[in-house]
């Protein structure tokens, strides 16, 4: 039987299409709202690394026969690094390195490591404890919230000590105009008058 024309709505004709480099936009646009990138050049760097990533495994995956050898300690050597980053789950194959994206660097920030050790609620909230100085990597104090965190690094993830959060000292309530002998102490066991 022959086919019949596809039928289009009135409305849908008069829509322009959408060109390739604008869908790529809007998936940039929703991975930048997805895991609270603050710069698009974040992502778009790492857009860059997993492409070279991934061109490096096509690259190592069509040596030919004759560099078996060095093929093999090439792709021992990517996946060694690309697992310690926390990069990629397993350091079996090379085929794990040519389906690297952009997301699996935004996975490794430390805000989606504060929302995966369950030290915040969302990232919303992660993003604002790391801008803010409540978390610490090792001995560092960290601000920035495009750090990358390794797996070797991924435990030493804590609160900084002065933080309410870690179960230091709370804030101070005395005001700051009042001297410190004058103020009655704030809380359950202040005598009210």
């Amino acid at each position: 039987p022959p086919l019949k024309p596809r039928r289009v709505s009135p409305a849908a004709a008069y829509l322009p299409r959408r060109r390739p480099e604008e869908s790529r936009g809007l998936a940039e646009v929703k991975a930048l709202r997805r895991y609270r990138l603050g710069r698009r050049e974040d992502y778009v760097q790492y857009k860059a690394l997993a492409r070279a990533v991934r061109a490096l495994a096509r690259r190592l995956r069509d040596l030919g026969p004759a560099s078996a050898a060095f093929r093999a300690r090439c792709a021992a050597a990517l996946l060694e690094k690309l697992y310690g980053l926390g990069l990629v789950s397993c350091r079996r194959s090379l085929a794990v390195c040519e389906n690297l994206s952009a997301a699996a660097f935004c996975r490794r920030r430390l805000p989606c490591l504060l929302v995966k050790l369950r030290m915040a609620q969302n990232l919303r909230h992660a993003v604002t404890f790391v801008e803010q100085g409540h978390v610490r990597v090792g001995p560092e104090v960290v601000t920035d919230p495009a750090l990358l965190v390794p797996r070797a690094v991924e435990d030493f993830v804590t609160w900084v000590d002065a933080s309410h959060r870690s179960g230091g000292p709370p804030p101070s309530t005395q005001s700051e105009s009042a001297p410190k002998g004058l103020c009655p102490p704030a809380g359950e066991d202040a005598i009210r008058v």
